[in-house]
């Protein structure tokens, strides 16, 4: 039987249980902070970072920024977000392009729901949300001209169905652009990089080198067109989520020590994060 997730499949990322909670409890600054974007910040110059709540949600629309910027994105494009949270990305687009037709995918009804009523289309875009699996995805053939994945892969059971699904559903010389927390060699050798046995951020597979993303696109017929290292300037969310752990008295043991080993790794540079993009062949 194949390890990719069934549409049926229960949706385990105890994160978003809690965001979705305190964004019910009316509370503004994780409302402002995440209830958007639901991912790391990216900062041009890490060292300004203010870490006020406006400066981080600002921090969060520059990463899917930096995302979009690897696909290419252009007006009058049919573009899929895999992946879409809250639907920020897409609301990023939405905001920016025109005459887009923009799909969110998501496995948590719960996370589209909130999409739905949070991104209305403008520019002339059409926007929909649907639930599906990003290991099948539910179009045919052809179907698209951008594919994203933005900060979700390593939730994917298995990165080759999606490279090989998100091939199919391009069309010729489409692209794929996704970002993802990437080991450096020497960690790969130490150990497979797991977060602590209670994930708090759901499973995550986070394994998969520089040279395995490599092998990947040779293999489900992709040239690899951009890699950018954008740790450093992704490193002042952790002193963000620290200031908000202190504000709101979180006292959850896994969310504090599975973020920490994160930040850790990143700092060491064991953990890297990365943008990339891909370009159908």
């Amino acid at each position: 039987m194949s390890d990719s997730l069934k549409q049926s499949d229960p949706v385990k990322l105890p994160y978003f249980d809690y965001l979705l909670a305190l964004i019910k409890q009316n509370n503004d600054v994780i409302s402002q902070s995440f209830g958007r974007h639901v991912h790391w910040g990216y900062w041009e110059n890490p060292k300004q970072a203010s870490l006020t709540t406006d400066d981080f949600a600002e921090a969060a629309e520059n990463l899917s920024e930096q995302v979009c910027n690897a696909a290419h994105l252009q007006n009058n494009l049919n573009l899929l977000d895999v992946g879409c949270g809250f639907g920020g990305t897409i609301a990023h687009i939405n905001e920016q392009f025109s005459d887009m037709t923009l799909i969110g995918l998501n496995l948590d009804e719960r996370q589209l729901q909130r999409a739905r009523s949070m991104v209305s289309p403008v520019n002339n875009n059409t926007i929909s949300f649907q639930q599906g699996n990003a290991c099948a995805l539910p179009f045919p053939d052809q179907s698209f001209d951008v594919v994203l994945a933005v900060e979700c892969i390593f939730h994917f059971p298995d990165r080759k169905q999606f490279f090989e699904e998100a091939h199919r559903v391009l069309k010729p010389k489409g692209y794929l652009a996704l970002s993802d927390f990437v080991p450096s060699p020497t960690l790969q050798r130490l150990t497979p990089v797991k977060l602590p046995a209670w994930r708090f951020y759901g499973k995550c597979h986070l394994n998969y080198g520089v040279n395995d993303y490599r092998k990947l696109a040779q293999e489900t017929h992709f040239s690899l067109e951009i890699m950018r290292n954008i740790t450093e300037n992704t490193l002042p969310t952790y002193r963000y989520l620290r200031k908000l752990a202190r504000q709101h008295k979180v006292g959850n043991a896994s969310a504090m020590l599975e973020t920490l080993t994160v930040e850790i790794l990143s700092r060491l540079k064991w953990l890297n994060y990365l943008i990339y993009g891909f370009q159908k062949e």
